[in-house]
């Protein structure tokens, strides 16, 4: 079923990273501005972040595992103690843009200054430049390879076109896609805001989990990367928390799972291709420079 699985570390069958993307309240104030301030119940929804990642963290160290955490800058900025905690715990910070803006709907000069915005601050903050990027709402621009290049990142966490890492390249050089997908994000099972307008039918945590482990099950038995996608005030809520540790516990219990955060990830798939121990799939990009000529040609655009 894979046909190029990686040979993970120490004969694991299977990489999890658990990632965990921490928006909290800048997509309100980005996608309704001026309407914003007096969005109050849906405000308090999304700050549920002061609550959750605490809790989230201290899952974390009771179960003796370090992930990835990626975050828009001006989150940090704006709740700095959470990075504090996230950073004393030994977990990976990541970037995720700066006010979770879209790339798709900035120029090519815009999507770069919020790019290095967001840069200097985990910088800033962290003592370290970040390693991978995930693009917010995976609005990933024919640009964004070329300025993960520029910057030295290693991985991106964007995209949705495999069940292992595999590479992306342009003329300017190439990092590693570490992907997931939609079925194994938080969002379409629990996300219900009506101010938002996502009206989303909420699961139950145990049939979230259903759906998550039965990507797990497929990946543990053909040696897959499971990344799954989530945010603290959604799958941080108490029920949903619980939910998840017994998930993580269940996985520890059966062995051959290896959790990591996404840098020592990139950084395993980079020393299997270094050493010839495995060789990647590589996609170049962009796929599309525009429009198809068949578009044109059968008069459908």
């Amino acid at each position: 079923m894979i046909s190029n699985p990686v040979p993970w570390p120490n004969g694991n069958k299977v990489a999890c990273a658990i990632t965990f993307d921490i928006d909290t309240d800048s997509i309100l104030h980005l996608e309704h501005g001026d309407n914003a301030p007096t969005m109050m119940s849906t405000m308090t929804w999304l700050k549920y972040d002061v609550v959750a990642i605490p809790r989230i963290l201290d899952m974390y160290k009771r179960l003796e595992i370090k992930q990835t955490f990626f975050y828009p800058a001006w989150c940090m900025e704006r709740y700095p103690h959470l990075v504090d905690a996230i950073l004393e715990g030994g977990h990976e910070i990541a970037a995720h843009g700066y006010l979770h803006e879209n790339p798709n709907k900035l120029s090519p000069e815009d999507e770069l200054y919020w790019f290095e915005r967001q840069i200097d601050v985990i910088e800033r903050m962290t003592g370290k430049k970040p390693r991978g990027w995930r693009a917010p709402l995976y609005n990933f621009s024919k640009y964004s390879l070329d300025y993960m290049i520029e910057k030295g990142f290693t991985y991106d966490a964007s995209l949705m076109g495999d069940d292992i890492p595999y590479l992306l390249k342009t003329k300017a050089g190439q990092v590693i896609e570490l992907p997931s997908h939609w079925g194994m994000d938080d969002w379409p099972h629990y996300t219900h805001a009506p101010d938002m307008h996502y009206m989303m039918p909420i699961k139950s945590p145990d049939e979230a989990m259903n759906v998550f482990m039965s990507e797990f099950e497929a990946m543990y038995k053909y040696g897959g990367l499971w990344v799954t996608v989530w945010h603290p005030f959604v799958s941080g809520r108490l029920a949903r928390c619980d939910r998840v540790a017994k998930m993580i516990e269940d996985m520890q219990n059966r062995g051959g799972v290896w959790f990591a955060t996404m840098e020592e990830i990139a950084n395993h798939v980079q020393a299997c291709i270094d050493n010839g121990s495995w060789t990647p799939r590589v996609d170049d990009l962009p796929y599309y420079d525009g429009p198809i000529p068949e578009l044109k040609d059968c008069n459908l655009a």
